[in-house]
């Protein structure tokens, strides 16, 4: 008997077999998958995304620029939030992002598709991107999106321009290695406002001790938090809005708690100690 016919009266009978599990999409809250119309951030800026996601439009004389875009099945509801606000597709010609996870950068594969913008990450973010998501330290496959390809690859305190606008990249790793945080002067109700868009500084789920695929994570986060503290900062927006007072679906008070950047780093801190000494338990 050959070693294939010994294994195969090994193996138990298939009528005895259970069926496998189902696939288990990437399921997220309601907010985070609803459209909301424009809303007037400053007076180039406006958040096009969904209530509970940030997905901001930046319009310059040669063309808009397009920061983070939300899930995946966000990608029509960007494009048709930008005509509404005179943009056409061909006209946005910078993609940036804070982190690469598919609540964020889910649909930007889909955008560059039909703008043809550039996409702009760093050396971390943009091997995830490439990948979709997949094998991410945390989450393994579990929250994989259509793979995008960037354009350009910016080193920290690098300068992003476009039409008058200066977007300032600032690596602050942590949520994930290559996540960024950018940074750019405007104007609202004609006076200058250093905006801030400050990427996630959370651990949800991680492991912070002891981490063999991210062993230097606590390091990583304790100089973010110290780089966000020191941001040029008066009106601070994140990915997921609560975090830094916004409510998107009410258009008519929609930042009722503003919070600085030291406020957010400060909030941060104080999050990330108590989760480590959990760990210890």
């Amino acid at each position: 008997m050959s070693a294939y016919a010994a294994l195969a009266l090994a193996l138990p009978a298939l009528a005895a077999a259970q069926p496998l599990p189902q696939l288990q999409a990437y399921e997220v809250d309601a907010a985070w998958r609803t459209p909301v119309e424009p809303l007037r951030i400053s007076d180039h800026v406006w958040q096009i995304g969904a209530r509970d996601i940030t997905a901001l439009l930046v319009k310059t004389p040669q063309g808009a620029v397009l920061i983070d875009g939300g899930m995946p099945q966000m990608a029509d509801a960007l494009l048709r939030n930008m005509a509404r606000l005179g943009v056409a597709p061909g006209e946005l010609r910078l993609i940036l992002h804070s982190h690469a996870h598919a609540d964020h950068a889910g649909p930007l594969a889909a955008v560059k598709r039909a703008t043809g913008a550039a996409l702009v990450s760093n050396a971390e973010s943009a091997a995830l991107l490439a990948r979709g998501g997949s094998h991410d330290l945390h989450f393994g496959d579990a929250i994989a999106f259509p793979p995008v390809a960037a354009d350009r690859l910016v080193q920290d305190g690098e300068v992003v321009q476009l039409g008058g606008m200066a977007f300032t990249a600032w690596f602050t790793p942590g949520h994930t290695p290559g996540s960024l945080s950018w940074t750019w002067t405007d104007t609202r109700d004609g006076r200058p406002v250093r905006i801030a868009y400050v990427d996630s500084l959370s651990a949800p789920g991680y492991r912070l001790a002891g981490n063999p695929a991210y062993p230097q994570i606590r390091r990583d986060f304790a100089r973010s938090i110290e780089t966000v503290r020191g941001l040029p900062c008066d009106l601070l927006l994140t990915p997921h809005p609560g975090a830094s007072g916004w409510n998107y679906a009410d258009a008519a008070r929609p930042h009722p708690r503003p919070t600085s950047c030291a406020a957010y780093a400060d909030a941060a801190a104080q999050r990330l100690r108590k989760q480590a000494e959990a760990e210890k338990r």
